[in-house]
């Protein structure tokens, strides 16, 4: 395993698809990255990232260096493999990655596989995206077909790039983001207080 220590088109969010869930949802891409960080967080900066292979130069860093100019560039067999694992289990709930057909053409994924699990050993296939010639910040959430299940409880998320756009045989991500639910800030409560004035009165004085 190989490893390394943002338009025209519009947003389109996996609210279904995968699996089991009927089929994968078609993306594209949008200029902007649209995350509410009122309740989402970034969670990638705490895991461990490695891929399957790579083009010197062109590592898993490159996925997370928030440079849209750089991308890390597979060199090997598909699928194409990122694997994200953490040291204890975390809840996930959105996906992003960047790409862009007009740069990187047949490089550029068209399906994708994501799978999460405990580590390598039991990874299961959690949705399937299809990405139509996207540009930019490509939104996937990682929700059940359940409405109650609104993230992934994990220690690993792997995205398998499964093919690209025109056959092409490896390659390009420009950046991939993960985000989970930020935790509760009133201690010993079941929901989230979402305004800072209901934050000022959740306590007793």
């Amino acid at each position: 395993m190989a490893t390394e220590s943002e338009g025209e088109e519009e947003v389109a969010t996996a609210a279904a698809g995968g699996a089991e869930g009927g089929g994968a949802a078609r993306l594209r891409g949008s200029a902007e990255l649209e995350v509410d960080k009122e309740w989402l967080r970034e969670v990638g900066k705490n895991a461990a990232w490695t891929v399957s292979s790579f083009k010197p130069g062109n590592g898993v860093s490159c996925l997370v260096d928030s440079n849209l100019d750089t991308f890390w560039q597979s060199d090997g067999a598909q699928p194409h493999l990122v694997n994200i694992q953490f040291e204890k289990k975390v809840k996930l709930q959105l996906l992003v990655l960047y790409v862009d057909f007009k740069l990187d053409e047949s490089y550029t994924p068209s399906k994708i596989s994501i799978r999460a699990g405990d580590g390598f050993h039991n990874l299961k296939e959690i949705k399937t995206v299809e990405l139509v010639k996207p540009v930019g910040w490509v939104h996937v959430s990682l929700s059940g077909t359940d409405p109650r299940e609104i993230f992934v409880n994990t220690f690993m998320l792997q995205i398998g790039i499964l093919s690209n756009h025109l056959n092409g045989r490896d390659t390009h991500v420009r950046q991939i983001k993960i985000y989970g639910p930020r935790p509760n800030p009133v201690p010993h409560q079941p929901f989230h207080f979402t305004s800072q004035e209901f934050q000022t009165y959740s306590t007793i004085r």
